[in-house]
Protein backbone atom coordinates (compact mmCIF):
# COMPACT_ATOMS: atom_id res chain seq x y z
CA UNK A 1 0.00 0.00 0.00
CA UNK A 2 1.19 3.30 -1.40
CA UNK A 3 0.32 6.72 0.00
CA UNK A 4 0.33 9.86 -2.39
CA UNK A 5 0.47 13.61 -1.55
CA UNK A 6 -0.69 15.65 -4.62
CA UNK A 7 0.10 18.90 -2.90
CA UNK A 8 1.30 22.41 -2.77
CA UNK A 9 5.28 23.37 -1.90
CA UNK A 10 5.66 26.85 -0.74
CA UNK A 11 7.88 29.04 0.75
CA UNK A 12 6.38 30.59 4.03
CA UNK A 13 7.87 34.26 4.89
CA UNK A 14 7.79 34.65 8.33
CA UNK A 15 7.26 38.12 9.98
CA UNK A 16 7.51 37.91 13.78
CA UNK A 17 4.94 41.13 15.15
CA UNK A 18 3.82 42.04 18.57
CA UNK A 19 0.17 41.77 17.42
CA UNK A 20 -1.26 40.85 14.23
CA UNK A 21 -1.04 43.86 11.79
CA UNK A 22 -5.16 45.72 11.71
CA UNK A 23 -6.37 47.00 8.59
CA UNK A 24 -4.97 50.34 8.00
CA UNK A 25 -1.64 49.97 10.22
CA UNK A 26 2.08 49.99 9.25
CA UNK A 27 3.97 47.91 11.99
CA UNK A 28 7.55 46.73 11.81
CA UNK A 29 8.33 43.40 12.24
CA UNK A 30 10.79 42.02 14.62
CA UNK A 31 12.39 39.71 12.11
CA UNK A 32 11.78 37.95 9.02
CA UNK A 33 12.59 34.23 8.13
CA UNK A 34 11.99 32.08 5.18
CA UNK A 35 11.07 28.62 5.73
CA UNK A 36 9.50 26.10 3.21
CA UNK A 37 6.10 25.03 3.73
CA UNK A 38 2.73 24.84 1.87
CA UNK A 39 0.23 22.50 3.56
CA UNK A 40 1.21 20.09 1.06
CA UNK A 41 4.79 19.51 2.00
CA UNK A 42 3.83 20.08 5.60
CA UNK A 43 2.14 17.19 5.74
CA UNK A 44 4.84 14.80 3.60
CA UNK A 45 6.99 15.60 5.87
CA UNK A 46 4.92 14.93 8.95
CA UNK A 47 4.05 11.29 7.29
CA UNK A 48 7.69 10.70 6.38
CA UNK A 49 9.17 11.70 9.90
CA UNK A 50 6.09 10.12 11.22
CA UNK A 51 7.24 6.81 10.03
CA UNK A 52 6.13 6.86 6.42
CA UNK A 53 6.82 5.88 3.02
CA UNK A 54 5.14 8.83 1.02
CA UNK A 55 5.20 10.19 -2.51
CA UNK A 56 5.09 13.64 -3.22
CA UNK A 57 3.15 15.01 -6.45
CA UNK A 58 2.98 18.86 -7.82
CA UNK A 59 4.86 21.67 -8.99
CA UNK A 60 7.42 23.80 -8.26
CA UNK A 61 8.98 27.23 -10.11
CA UNK A 62 12.40 27.87 -11.54
CA UNK A 63 13.25 28.80 -7.63
CA UNK A 64 11.76 25.51 -5.71
CA UNK A 65 15.36 23.78 -5.54
CA UNK A 66 15.54 24.23 -1.67
CA UNK A 67 11.22 22.49 -1.70
CA UNK A 68 13.00 19.41 -3.77
CA UNK A 69 15.97 19.65 -1.56
CA UNK A 70 13.50 19.16 1.80
CA UNK A 71 11.72 16.50 0.06
CA UNK A 72 14.85 15.04 -0.31
CA UNK A 73 16.14 15.21 2.90
CA UNK A 74 13.16 13.96 4.56
CA UNK A 75 12.91 10.94 2.48
CA UNK A 76 9.95 11.79 0.40
CA UNK A 77 9.77 10.12 -2.84
CA UNK A 78 10.13 13.48 -5.48
CA UNK A 79 10.26 11.22 -8.89
CA UNK A 80 6.53 12.96 -9.46
CA UNK A 81 7.67 16.70 -8.62
CA UNK A 82 7.68 18.82 -11.84
CA UNK A 83 9.76 21.95 -11.99
CA UNK A 84 7.61 24.69 -14.42
CA UNK A 85 8.70 27.92 -15.69
CA UNK A 86 7.62 31.08 -12.79
CA UNK A 87 7.68 31.27 -9.29
CA UNK A 88 6.79 28.74 -6.89
CA UNK A 89 3.54 29.45 -4.33
CA UNK A 90 4.68 30.97 -1.28
CA UNK A 91 2.74 32.59 2.04
CA UNK A 92 3.67 35.58 3.69
CA UNK A 93 2.75 34.96 7.03
CA UNK A 94 2.91 37.29 10.78
CA UNK A 95 3.21 35.46 13.94
CA UNK A 96 2.26 37.46 17.11
CA UNK A 97 4.05 37.49 20.39
CA UNK A 98 1.06 35.00 21.33
CA UNK A 99 2.13 32.20 18.71
CA UNK A 100 -1.00 33.09 16.64
CA UNK A 101 -0.83 33.89 12.87
CA UNK A 102 -2.28 35.04 9.69
CA UNK A 103 -1.11 33.96 6.62
CA UNK A 104 -1.50 35.40 3.03
CA UNK A 105 -1.45 32.96 0.48
CA UNK A 106 0.33 32.93 -3.51
CA UNK A 107 -0.87 29.87 -5.56
CA UNK A 108 2.06 29.97 -8.18
CA UNK A 109 3.42 26.86 -9.73
CA UNK A 110 0.84 25.26 -7.67
CA UNK A 111 -1.88 26.38 -9.29
CA UNK A 112 -1.10 25.20 -12.80
CA UNK A 113 -1.70 21.46 -12.49
CA UNK A 114 -3.25 19.70 -15.57
CA UNK A 115 -5.48 17.01 -16.06
CA UNK A 116 -2.74 15.03 -17.87
CA UNK A 117 0.07 15.19 -15.28
CA UNK A 118 -2.33 13.78 -12.80
CA UNK A 119 -3.58 10.97 -14.96
CA UNK A 120 0.50 10.50 -15.41
CA UNK A 121 0.86 10.38 -11.56
CA UNK A 122 -2.08 8.44 -10.71
CA UNK A 123 -0.84 5.22 -13.35
CA UNK A 124 1.57 4.79 -11.08
CA UNK A 125 -0.73 4.10 -7.99
CA UNK A 126 -3.37 1.15 -7.31
CA UNK A 127 -6.69 0.51 -6.15
CA UNK A 128 -6.50 0.35 -1.89
CA UNK A 129 -3.32 3.26 -2.01
CA UNK A 130 -4.05 6.52 -0.25
CA UNK A 131 -3.60 9.97 -1.73
CA UNK A 132 -4.02 12.89 0.56
CA UNK A 133 -5.07 16.01 -0.57
CA UNK A 134 -5.52 19.31 0.49
CA UNK A 135 -7.17 22.60 -1.04
CA UNK A 136 -3.85 24.54 -1.88
CA UNK A 137 -3.43 23.33 -5.59
CA UNK A 138 -5.85 23.61 -8.39
CA UNK A 139 -7.74 20.44 -9.81
CA UNK A 140 -9.16 19.48 -6.51
CA UNK A 141 -12.66 18.00 -7.86
CA UNK A 142 -10.70 16.07 -11.12
CA UNK A 143 -7.74 14.67 -8.61
CA UNK A 144 -10.72 13.09 -6.36
CA UNK A 145 -12.72 12.06 -9.16
CA UNK A 146 -10.19 10.39 -10.72
CA UNK A 147 -8.36 8.59 -7.13
CA UNK A 148 -12.21 6.97 -6.84
CA UNK A 149 -12.42 5.99 -10.27
CA UNK A 150 -9.25 3.81 -9.42
CA UNK A 151 -10.53 2.74 -6.27
CA UNK A 152 -8.07 5.11 -3.76
CA UNK A 153 -8.89 5.97 -0.43
CA UNK A 154 -8.89 9.55 -0.08
CA UNK A 155 -7.87 11.90 3.03
CA UNK A 156 -9.06 15.48 2.47
CA UNK A 157 -8.01 18.47 5.11
CA UNK A 158 -10.02 20.84 2.99
CA UNK A 159 -8.03 23.71 3.61
CA UNK A 160 -8.31 26.71 2.60
CA UNK A 161 -12.21 26.05 2.57
CA UNK A 162 -13.34 27.73 -0.76
CA UNK A 163 -15.39 27.12 -3.81
CA UNK A 164 -12.90 24.48 -4.69
CA UNK A 165 -14.15 22.83 -2.11
CA UNK A 166 -18.14 23.27 -2.68
CA UNK A 167 -17.55 21.58 -6.00
CA UNK A 168 -16.21 18.12 -4.92
CA UNK A 169 -18.08 15.05 -4.55
CA UNK A 170 -17.38 14.68 -0.88
CA UNK A 171 -19.50 11.81 -0.63
CA UNK A 172 -15.99 9.77 -2.08
CA UNK A 173 -13.56 10.66 0.52
CA UNK A 174 -12.68 7.98 3.29
CA UNK A 175 -10.96 10.59 5.66
CA UNK A 176 -11.97 14.08 6.60
CA UNK A 177 -9.23 16.17 8.58
CA UNK A 178 -10.61 19.27 9.78
CA UNK A 179 -11.28 22.02 11.94
CA UNK A 180 -14.59 23.77 13.43
CA UNK A 181 -14.78 26.30 10.72
CA UNK A 182 -14.27 24.00 8.14
CA UNK A 183 -16.93 21.93 9.61
CA UNK A 184 -19.18 24.51 9.88
CA UNK A 185 -18.15 25.39 6.52
CA UNK A 186 -19.08 22.28 5.14
CA UNK A 187 -22.48 21.70 7.21
CA UNK A 188 -23.68 25.00 8.20
CA UNK A 189 -23.17 24.20 11.88
CA UNK A 190 -21.10 25.48 14.74
CA UNK A 191 -21.87 23.19 17.71
CA UNK A 192 -18.94 20.44 17.29
CA UNK A 193 -21.61 17.59 17.91
CA UNK A 194 -23.91 18.86 15.19
CA UNK A 195 -20.96 19.33 12.72
CA UNK A 196 -19.65 15.48 13.63
CA UNK A 197 -24.00 14.68 13.42
CA UNK A 198 -24.57 16.50 10.23
CA UNK A 199 -20.83 15.17 8.55
CA UNK A 200 -21.61 11.16 9.64
CA UNK A 201 -25.27 11.65 7.96
CA UNK A 202 -24.29 13.07 4.72
CA UNK A 203 -21.15 11.05 4.26
CA UNK A 204 -21.81 7.75 6.69
CA UNK A 205 -18.99 5.51 5.18
CA UNK A 206 -16.41 8.00 5.98
CA UNK A 207 -14.12 8.46 8.81
CA UNK A 208 -14.03 12.10 10.38
CA UNK A 209 -11.31 13.66 12.36
CA UNK A 210 -12.94 17.35 14.34
CA UNK A 211 -9.90 19.72 15.63
CA UNK A 212 -11.35 21.39 18.43
CA UNK A 213 -8.10 24.01 19.06
CA UNK A 214 -7.97 23.93 22.71
CA UNK A 215 -10.28 21.38 23.39
CA UNK A 216 -8.62 18.66 21.67
CA UNK A 217 -9.90 16.66 18.42
CA UNK A 218 -12.86 14.29 17.97
CA UNK A 219 -12.43 11.34 15.97
CA UNK A 220 -16.22 9.84 14.49
CA UNK A 221 -17.07 7.39 12.23
CA UNK A 222 -20.52 5.02 11.65
CA UNK A 223 -19.57 3.30 14.91
CA UNK A 224 -17.49 4.80 17.20
CA UNK A 225 -16.34 7.80 18.86
CA UNK A 226 -13.54 8.85 21.15
CA UNK A 227 -11.43 12.05 22.05
CA UNK A 228 -8.01 13.18 23.27
CA UNK A 229 -7.17 16.75 24.96
CA UNK A 230 -4.20 19.29 24.04
CA UNK A 231 -1.23 18.77 25.41
CA UNK A 232 -0.06 22.46 26.94
CA UNK A 233 3.11 23.95 25.28
CA UNK A 234 4.27 27.54 24.88
CA UNK A 235 3.04 28.49 21.87
CA UNK A 236 5.80 29.69 19.44
CA UNK A 237 4.25 28.96 15.41
CA UNK A 238 1.18 27.17 15.10
CA UNK A 239 1.79 27.26 11.86
CA UNK A 240 1.85 23.23 10.92
CA UNK A 241 0.21 22.44 14.09
CA UNK A 242 -2.54 21.01 11.69
CA UNK A 243 -0.34 19.29 9.23
CA UNK A 244 1.89 17.61 11.74
CA UNK A 245 -1.49 16.27 13.15
CA UNK A 246 -2.53 15.12 9.93
CA UNK A 247 0.50 13.30 9.07
CA UNK A 248 0.78 11.45 11.89
CA UNK A 249 -2.80 10.86 12.12
CA UNK A 250 -3.19 9.12 9.11
CA UNK A 251 0.17 7.14 9.39
CA UNK A 252 -1.08 5.52 12.51
CA UNK A 253 -4.29 4.89 10.70
CA UNK A 254 -2.37 3.40 7.65
CA UNK A 255 -0.42 0.87 10.54
CA UNK A 256 -3.39 -0.08 12.12
CA UNK A 257 -2.45 1.43 15.55
CA UNK A 258 -5.66 1.95 17.80
CA UNK A 259 -7.80 5.43 17.18
CA UNK A 260 -7.37 6.17 21.11
CA UNK A 261 -3.58 5.76 20.33
CA UNK A 262 -3.30 7.60 16.95
CA UNK A 263 -4.81 10.65 18.53
CA UNK A 264 -2.28 10.74 21.59
CA UNK A 265 -0.13 10.49 18.88
CA UNK A 266 -0.61 12.84 16.89
CA UNK A 267 -1.79 15.35 19.70
CA UNK A 268 1.63 15.11 21.41
CA UNK A 269 2.99 15.18 17.59
CA UNK A 270 1.05 18.46 17.00
CA UNK A 271 1.70 20.19 20.58
CA UNK A 272 5.99 20.11 19.99
CA UNK A 273 5.31 21.80 16.23
CA UNK A 274 3.60 24.55 18.20
CA UNK A 275 6.63 24.94 20.58
CA UNK A 276 9.17 25.73 17.15
CA UNK A 277 9.05 28.58 14.81
CA UNK A 278 8.83 27.07 11.36
CA UNK A 279 6.73 25.27 9.25
CA UNK A 280 8.59 21.67 8.43
CA UNK A 281 11.47 22.68 10.76
CA UNK A 282 9.00 22.59 13.44
CA UNK A 283 7.72 18.95 12.63
CA UNK A 284 9.19 15.77 15.15
CA UNK A 285 10.39 13.07 14.41
CA UNK A 286 8.53 9.77 15.57
CA UNK A 287 11.33 8.99 18.05
CA UNK A 288 11.13 11.88 19.46
CA UNK A 289 7.32 12.10 20.09
CA UNK A 290 7.53 8.92 21.68
CA UNK A 291 9.69 10.29 23.90
CA UNK A 292 9.65 13.72 25.00
CA UNK A 293 7.82 14.40 28.28
CA UNK A 294 5.45 16.93 28.82
CA UNK A 295 5.31 19.38 32.40
CA UNK A 296 2.36 17.14 33.39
Amino acid sequence: MKILNIGSLNYDYVYSVKHIVKPGETASSLKMETFCGGKGLNQSVALARAGASVYHAGFIGEDGELLLDTCKKNQIEVSHIKKIQGRSGHTIIQVDNEGQNCILLYGGSNRFLTSQYVDEVLDSFDPGDWILLQNEVNLLSYIIDRAYEKGMNIALNPSPFDEAVRECDLSKITLFLLNEIEGEQITGLSNEQEILDAMIEQYPKARIVLTLGSKGVVYRDKEKECSHGIYRVRAVDTTAAGDTFTGYFLNSLLNDLPVEEALKLSSKASAIAVSRPGATVSIPYRKEVEEYQFDY
